[in-house]
Parts: C-alpha cells; structure tokens; sequence
C-alpha cells in the first residue's frame, strides 16, 4: 500500500546568524572558518559597505573587488577569479544581493574557495546551491554543494537603507522561489510549510515599509527571505525561473524587476495543475485569488509593471519561447509555445495590471 505523504528531503549544510548589529561578529565568524585571506566582493553602488566590511575584517582581507554585476557575466568573474588567483585568497565575503552573491558562487565553483554571505537584499541566493553564469548572451544554472555559503549573516541593520522600490522587487523574487518551491515535483510537508510561512511573512512586511524603513519589518522581510530562499535550495525551479533566467541572460534585464512582473502570468499559467499551492498561497497572502493578491502587493510600490516598460520588444518574445522549449523543464501544467506567447504577450503588455 503507498503511502501518500511519501517524500524525500535533504537538509542544506547551513550555518546562520540573524539579527540586529550581527555583522558586528564578522570578523570572528570568518577567523572561526579559518580563513585568512578573503577577497571582499560587493556591487559597485555598495564599495562604501564593502569598505567597512573590509575594515572591520582588517589583516584578513587580501583583496576587495566592487564589480559585481546582475546575471554574474563571465567577464567578470574572470576578473574577480585572477584576484584571487593573484592574492591568494582562500575565501570570499560577498557583502550585498543576489549580483554579488552570485559572483561568490562562481568564484567557490572555479576555484573552491568558501563563500561568507551578508545579504542586504532579499534575493535569497545565498541559501541555495544554485549558481548563475551569462556568457555570450545566455544564463547557465546549475547546482553544486560547493557554492553554498558555508556561512550567512543576517543583519536587518544593512538593509535599512535600501530603497523602498528595490525592497519590493527584491520580496516579490523571494516570493517567487516559495510559489515555485509549492508546486515543485520534489516539494515535502516541510518545505510546502516553509514556502507559506515565508510569503506571509514577506507579504505582511512590505506594506508596512510604507509607514517607514522600522527594523521591525526589515527582521521579517529578511527573515521571510531566508524561508523562500530555503525552499528553493531545496526543490526544483520550473517555468517561473526558466523564464526569468531566459529573460534576464538573454535581454539583460533586470533580475528582480523581472520576477515582480513574470510571477503573477505564471501562477495564472500554473494554478489550474496546482490547486494545493494555490491553497497555501490564499492563506499566505490572505484572499481567495493569489493572483490579485500578487498584483496588490506590487500595485503599492512605483514599480515597473509589464515587460514592455523594461525595454523587451514584442519581437523578442519569440525568442523567448524558443529558448523556453528548447530546454524542458519540470511544471506541473504541460509547457506549450503557444501557452507561452500567451502568457509573454500578456506579461509584456501588463495585462493584469
């Protein structure tokens, strides 16, 4: 007789520290790993931070490298790799979101150096062994133990500053990886638990960022972050990520604007062949439609709202979809070209609103 709750799950080697002035540790957290010469990575608009960083970490630092780049272009990482090379680093500190992180994994893969992680952003990457390249305009993933941080600091007090409009888009990318780890095929009870109470959690704090940048609501916009990343280090990616990843290696779009306008298209796509995720994500975002509720909460923030207004043309969209067909993928509603055009073209126009 088969047993119905029947699943597998394989816990993520993480090692977390979360809350308010955490990053005041760093230094003995990067000591305790034995490193003792890392190479400081940061986006060019947070040098400043990856400065302090580096100042607090004082003799361990070999190298800080500012050029982290959305989609981890293979140039760069080049770059960043002869540094290390060059240093000698045995480790790096990935100070920011997803771009920088990213440029960290990359890094841990090519020459198998531990990556510490201090998110500013929601992003969530640094809770998965997922990695990123783009070489000549397409975005290679894959999943490798190697690059999962060995160690994340939260610290709520790094993000307070972060622009109310970036915050948004950032929540709703989390919130992506928590819808799709829903209907994943290798989706457990725990996980399905996690992924709601991670959308709750974000879908709850980013309203209140309206009334002011509180520490309170940066806590639990991190910490829904952490959920969602989890689940998506955990289970498989399906349309949503394919598209986005097509999307953004392709167009050079930008990462997270793109899953705040995709994610909406795509649950419409999906929620005919996932009743219990859409279950999970009415109690989650507290209504009857989810889809709405995802338009809602993006509706409160200045943010771009269709494909179109990101600088995709109605031309490009073909190049999408055979991209999207070329690669099969797991989802629990068949994947068709014209089912993707129509859901690119109304993602494109901003059907929803």
């Amino acid at each position: 007789m088969s047993d119905p709750l029947a699943f597998s799950y394989a816990a993520q080697p993480m090692d977390v520290t979360f809350g308010a002035g955490s990053i005041s540790g760093l230094r003995a957290e990067v000591e305790a790993l034995g490193l003792t010469r890392v190479i400081v990575l940061s986006t060019p608009g947070q040098a400043g931070l990856a400065g302090e960083i580096a100042a607090q970490l004082g003799p361990l630092v070999g190298a800080i490298f500012t050029k982290a780049t959305m989609h981890v272009p293979i140039e760069i990482v080049d770059e960043a790799a002869s540094v290390v090379a060059k240093v000698g680093a045995d480790g790096c500190v990935a100070v920011g979101g997803g771009s920088t992180i990213g440029l960290g994994k990359a890094l841990s893969l090519r020459h198998r150096i531990p990556t510490v992680a201090v998110p500013t952003t929601y992003a969530g990457s640094e809770m998965t062994p997922v990695w990123g390249i783009t070489e000549n305009g397409v975005k290679t993933t894959g999943r490798d133990r190697v690059v999962l941080p060995v160690k994340v600091i939260y610290d709520p007090e790094l993000s307070l500053a972060l622009p109310l409009g970036i915050s948004a888009t950032s929540g709703m990318n989390a919130i992506a990886h928590a819808v799709e780890a829903l209907w994943a095929p290798d989706r457990s009870p725990l996980i399905s638990l996690m992924a709601e109470e991670g959308v709750r959690a974000i879908a709850t704090a980013l309203p209140q960022l309206k009334h002011g940048a509180d520490l309170a609501g940066r806590s639990n916009l991190l910490y829904g972050a952490w959920l969602c990343g989890s689940c998506l280090g955990a289970t498989t990616m399906s349309l949503h990520h394919k598209l986005c990843h097509i999307l953004g290696g392709t167009f050079n779009l930008p990462h997270a604007d793109t899953h705040t306008i995709v994610l909406p298209y795509v649950l419409e796509y999906n929620a005919p062949a996932a009743p219990q995720a859409v279950a999970a994500l009415q109690r989650a975002l507290g209504t009857d439609d989810p889809v709405a509720g995802l338009i809602t909460l993006r509706q409160d923030w200045d943010v771009p709202s269709s494909l179109k207004q990101l600088g995709l043309t109605q031309n490009d969209l073909e190049t999408a979809v055979d991209a999207a067909i070329a690669s099969p993928y797991a989802n629990p509603r068949e994947v068709t070209a014209e089912g993707l055009r129509t859901l690119l073209a109304r993602a494109w126009s901003g059907a929803l609103g």
